[in-house]
């Protein structure tokens, strides 16, 4: 399981900003999210109704923040969640096979350079 930090309610804006521009992202891993478009799609739409829950005076910060939290637990790897938050430090665990091929490899080094550009921290 990945390790994950809270999001502060302060912070909560620039992470709506962020995790929604990569959820559209065609070249970023968020695109597809890690199995197929129906996943994808439910995880915009459920990044959707928490923008909308904050934006519209529907939900407090901090009960977003808390739902944002999940959001990035449920959708995120942990290796797309240290490039969102632009800490150096290396993952311990990913999703990938054990058996992956170095072009795989390759593919996601890509796609996590293309998620860098739209990093919170």
């Amino acid at each position: 399981m990945a390790v994950y930090g809270g999001i502060q309610g302060h912070e909560l804006e620039r992470w709506l900003n962020a995790l929604t521009n990569a959820a559209y992202d065609r070249r970023c891993p968020l695109s597809k999210v890690h199995g197929g478009n129906a996943r994808a799609r439910t995880a915009r739409q459920d990044l959707l109704y928490l923008a909308h829950g904050f934006r519209g005076g529907e939900q407090s910060r901090d009960v977003v923040a808390d739902g944002l939290g999940r959001w990035c637990q449920h959708y995120l790897t942990e290796a797309e969640w240290y490039v969102l938050v632009g800490d150096s430090a290396k993952p311990r665990t990913t999703r990938q096979s054990p058996v992956s091929s170095s072009a795989s490899h390759d593919e996601v080094d890509d796609a996590l350079e293309v998620l860098m550009q739209h990093r919170v921290g």
